[in-house]
C-alpha cells in the first residue's frame, strides 16, 4: 500500500467492480454532495442540495454507486414519517481522484513517464511561490521513497 491506501498495481476501485471507472456527470453530482455533506444523506435531501436532479435520478444513481461500492447505506432513518435509507460514501474525494488518476496513469504508463507527468503538473502553476511549495512537498515524498528502496 502506498500513502493512498492503494494496493501497488491495484485499478480504480469501480474499474474492478463494473468494468468501468468512468462516472457519469450525475454520479459525480451526487458523490460530490455525498462528499461535501456532514454525516449521511438521504435520496430527499441530495434532490434539496441539488434541484436540477430528479428524485428518479438520484435513486437510479444511488443503486449504481452501491453497486460499484463507492457508497453504502449508513442509516435507516425517517423522512417525514416515511423510513428511508441515509448514504455514505466508502471512499474519501482525495482518495477517489487518486485512484481514478493512478488508473488513468496505468493506461498509458508505457508511453508516459512519471518525471514527465510531475513537470507537466508543475508546469500548470504560473504561482512560483506554490511551484516551490509543490517541489519541497514532492521532494519529502522521494526522500521517504528514497530510504524505502535506496
Amino acid at each position: 500500500y502506498n500513502n493512498y491506501g492503494i494496493l501497488k498495481g491495484e485499478r480504480f476501485m469501480a474499474r474492478q467492480r463494473t468494468g468501468n471507472s468512468n462516472l457519469t456527470k450525475r454520479d459525480l453530482e451526487v458523490m460530490t454532495i455525498l462528499w461535501s455533506g456532514e454525516g449521511s444523506k438521504t435520496a430527499s435531501l441530495i434532490v434539496k442540495d441539488n434541484p436540477e436532479l430528479t428524485m428518479n435520478t438520484v435513486q437510479a444513481v444511488l443503486r449504481k454507486l452501491l453497486k460499484d461500492k463507492l457508497i453504502k447505506v449508513a442509516d435507516i432513518v425517517y423522512s417525514g414519517t416515511v423510513l428511508t435509507r441515509s448514504y455514505e460514501p466508502m471512499v474519501s474525494q482525495e482518495k477517489f481522484w487518486i485512484q481514478k488518476l493512478v488508473a488513468d496513469y496505468q493506461e498509458i504508463s508505457n508511453k508516459v513517464s512519471k518525471a514527465d507527468i510531475i513537470a507537466a503538473l508543475l508546469d500548470t502553476s504560473k504561482n512560483t511561490e506554490k511551484i516551490k511549495e509543490d517541489i519541497l512537498e514532492i521532494d519529502s515524498v522521494l526522500d521517504g521513497y528514497k530510504k524505502k528502496y535506496l
